[in-house]
């Protein structure tokens, strides 16, 4: 049932490549933790965003791309749901995917607050995929960018090949502790870094389509 009052507006946010054998209905049941928390009956019923601006959940089938935009009133209780679509997601990915999740303080007025008050925003990143390298890879890739830009404001991009080789040996190394016990794939590579951006400082614009 829909949350009056809620303590947080929670976005979501990501796009996730699915398996082309996929079906609508194991979408659907991926997906039942968000849209039963929205007080839905189905996904098509809770597919759609609270503010209007913003697509929600779609399929499109034809790239086999699940596209999350979605916003959706809750509390805490919300990051249960979350976990639970992890683990649906992971069993449906084709490669890794982040997952950006904003929980946005409803109480909490910028301009008008007092100025001592700080707001409850949170801010988690996800990641889903079909084992654990492919999630690392994400993990990585966005590091990697994250790193990157940070650097660039005081030294030029071809400067950084020896940081960049430095967090690839982090994530080996982890890779190569996890082969001790599992066999999961591909040893996370090199390469450009992933999508997703500023992931920290300050208060979080909210996403706008």
């Amino acid at each position: 049932m829909p949350r009056y009052n809620a303590p947080f507006e929670i976005h979501v946010h990501g796009d996730v490549p699915l398996r082309s054998d996929v079906s609508f209905e194991q979408i659907q049941e991926a997906l039942k933790p968000l849209w039963k928390y929205a007080g839905a009956k189905s996904l098509a019923d809770g597919a759609s965003s609270v503010y209007e601006e913003e697509p929600g959940i779609r399929f499109e089938q034809k790239e086999h791309m699940l596209q999350v935009c979605w916003t959706v009133a809750g509390d805490e209780d919300f990051r249960q749901a979350l976990d639970e679509m992890c683990m649906g997601l992971n069993d449906l990915a084709e490669q890794g995917a982040a997952i950006e999740v904003t929980f946005y303080d409803t109480d909490f007025d910028e301009e008008e607050g007092d100025p001592d008050e700080e707001s409850r925003d949170d801010f988690l990143m996800l990641f889903v995929g079909p084992n654990p390298a492919a999630i690392m890879q994400v993990q990585r890739d966005l590091l990697v960018e994250d790193v990157v830009n940070l650097m660039e404001r005081h030294f030029d991009g071809a400067e950084l090949g020896g940081v960049v080789s430095e967090i690839d040996k982090l994530f080996g190394d982890r890779f190569d502790a996890l082969v001790n016990s599992l066999e999961i794939g591909k040893r996370p590579r090199g390469g450009t870094g992933g999508t997703g951006g500023g992931h920290g400082g300050g208060r979080r614009p909210r996403h706008l389509h």
